[in-house]
């Protein structure tokens, strides 16, 4: 048979037990107090915050888009989207219910990537295969600064070409002022026949395109 003061000691070790499990023990004039331990979150793959995030991130991912929408976003036309999936550059979008056209968010940044890498140069048939190598998982970054580097020398080499047609373009000019001065009022001067007898269709002409910049015009 316990004696009164051992069982109360027991049952005051019990509570002493039992609010361990809490935090550690602090004594403050002979009474026993709990403090609740503070454990750190834990930032690993596998802690419930970070799971409870992506559970909501996937609650939160955007719908498919139609096509208007898209092209407002990226601000392209409908025939330019039509053009990069014959290309290969968007994958060929889903159809809902309806028919419509459903494209992922994701198209947003892929035609942005598609119209910044024309930009520089870079033809549709080289993207194709470029974004072909990376859709399947490929890592093409080599290839990518090779053509750079071609657009970069081919650049150098039409840069050198309209500086050689800027200075034959002060001559022709110089000598037809010359013409003109010399010329009857209402007489032909024959200019465009003095560049024939010159020679000057003997030069390399340059890419339509850059024809197309200088007269401001686009040239089919």
């Amino acid at each position: 048979m316990l004696q009164p003061g051992k069982r109360g000691g027991q049952a005051r070790l019990a509570r002493v037990a039992r609010g361990s499990r809490a935090g550690p023990l602090t004594r403050n004039g002979g009474s026993v107090s709990t403090q609740r331990e503070e454990i750190p979150l834990d930032p690993g793959p596998r802690s419930g915050v970070y799971t409870d995030f992506v559970k909501m991130k996937k609650r939160t991912t955007l719908p498919p888009m139609r096509s208007g929408q898209l092209t407002r976003l990226a601000d392209v036309g409908p025939d330019t989207l039509r053009l990069y999936e014959r290309k290969g550059l968007l994958p060929c979008p889903q159809r809902s219910v309806n028919g419509y056209r459903c494209y992922p968010p994701e198209a947003v940044a892929r035609v942005s990537l598609i119209r910044s890498a024309l930009a520089i140069g870079f033809t549709l048939n080289e993207l194709s295969t470029v974004l072909k190598i990376r859709d399947a998982g490929g890592v093409p970054c080599h290839k990518v600064r090779n053509l750079a580097a071609s657009k970069l020398r081919a650049l150098d080499g039409h840069i050198r070409r309209l500086l050689e047609l800027r200075d034959h373009l002060l001559l022709v000019l110089a000598r037809w002022e010359q013409v003109l001065g010399q010329g009857q009022p209402r007489s032909r001067a024959r200019l465009l026949e003095s560049l024939a007898a010159a020679q000057c269709a003997k030069s390399k002409p340059l890419p339509l395109y850059l024809y197309a910049t200088l007269s401001k015009k686009t040239i089919r």
